[in-house]
């Protein structure tokens, strides 16, 4: 805690690109993962006006490191933007949670005193890096894994429909949540709550400033017709049981995404005259059972409060990744969080799920919500394929 004589890690400022639908003919398809990447640091530090040469590393987050990901993007982003070349970048993966780690790493170098400054960041560019392309054909799991697991592990989405089974959550309740989604969304956008994280970003059919992916009008009724996407014969002979209710309107969408973060010790904030917008107080990272895979961010939840030396009361809001209704809602059971303090602002069913990106843009929407309301502490955690999950705390520095 401030005045304890350790070295405190602050956020100095946080921006992200729009997001774009994750498919050809999406406003950010035709930008390069690095070329977007770049357009988000360099806003970055134009409104932070720190020296890039003084930046100790970049680290980014990237679940799809093939083909256009491939060659370390944070390092390609950082020459491409025409910045010094002296500074180093460094990949993270940890699935969904691979940006939100880098936030990690990023903050536990400056408290061990490795980085006065660094840039936590992250992108995705679904539509032009589709998921699972990294992987191919190759069997990821090996002859030891699939032994366990017998007869193996699942795809997320049954993993999803698993939660839903064993919460005994309706499909009308993922619908409705999913509608919600986009109603927060539509309204954050509409009322200009957006505006301050977001940065332009230039493509070649014009500038895109604002997200793609938010459907405002969008309904339960509307959401009811859509069918189960995950209902295929392998899985419903494994599991007879299920009521299928995972459709692509209760799961979050593909998107292309960058984000990025300077975070710093408050020490050299101080030196340099900036003003930090929030302290990383508390991160945790667990697993959890691989079968049920989204459940992770309980356990994740309880660890980082038990870290920071908090309870649930005393966080203001809440960002639990959206990857499919039934994880959010699963977490809400086990919490009473009431619906006002969780994804205030919707998530990513409404404004999609940029892998890699994900963690960085939780993290600067919730320090801009935080700012908003006047509250002090605020959580995220994000559920990781393989039973994993991230959590941690920040608080908003200009809460009184």
């Amino acid at each position: 805690m401030p005045g304890t004589g350790r070295t405190d890690a602050v956020i100095v400022d946080a921006v992200r690109s729009p997001m774009g639908r994750g498919r050809a003919g999406g406003m950010l398809s035709t930008v390069h993962p690095v070329d977007l990447l770049a357009q988000v640091l360099v806003a970055l530090l134009e409104r932070t006006g720190v020296d890039p040469g003084a930046v100790d590393d970049i680290l980014v987050g990237c679940v799809g490191q093939s083909g256009e990901q491939s060659a370390n993007p944070g390092r390609m982003a950082w020459l491409a933007a025409g910045l010094p070349e002296h500074v180093p970048a460094v990949t993270i993966e940890r699935k969904c949670g691979s940006g939100q780690q880098a936030l990690d790493f990023a903050a536990q170098g400056v408290v061990a005193g490795a980085y006065d400054i660094a840039i936590a960041a992250g992108v995705e560019s679904m539509s032009r890096v589709p998921m699972g392309s990294a992987r191919g054909d190759a069997d990821p799991y090996g002859a030891g894994v699939t032994a366990r697991y017998a007869p193996g592990l699942l795809p997320q989405g049954i993993s999803a429909e698993l939660v839903a089974h064993d919460r005994k959550l309706s499909r009308a309740a993922l619908d409705e949540y999913a509608a919600r989604s986009h109603a927060l969304a539509a309204h954050a956008a509409a009322s200009g709550a957006f505006a301050r994280e977001t940065v332009p970003i230039r493509t070649a059919k014009g500038v895109v400033t604002a997200d793609e992916t938010i459907r405002p009008g969008t309904t339960t009724a509307r959401l009811a017709g859509l069918p189960p996407v995950f209902a295929d014969s392998a899985h419903t002979a494994r599991f007879p049981a299920l009521d299928w209710k995972i459709t692509a309107g209760n799961a979050s969408q593909l998107a292309d995404g960058a984000a990025a973060m300077l975070v710093m010790s408050a020490r050299r904030a101080a030196a340099l005259g900036l003003r930090p917008r929030a302290r990383v107080v508390a991160s945790a990272v667990c697993g959890d059972d691989p079968l049920l895979m989204l459940t992770a961010p309980v356990p994740a939840t309880r660890l980082v409060l038990r870290h920071a030396g908090l309870v649930r009361a005393d966080i203001a809001a809440f960002e639990v990744n959206e990857a499919f209704a039934s994880v959010p809602l699963a977490w809400q059971l086990e919490f009473g969080v009431p619906d006002d303090r969780l994804n205030p602002r919707g998530g990513a069913i409404a404004l999609g799920h940029p892998l890699g990106a994900s963690g960085i843009r939780l993290a600067t929407t919730l320090i801009a919500h935080l700012e908003d309301i006047g509250g002090r502490y605020g959580m995220q955690t994000m559920c990781e394929a393989g039973g994993m999950a991230n959590a941690m705390i920040l608080e908003n520095l200009g809460a009184t």
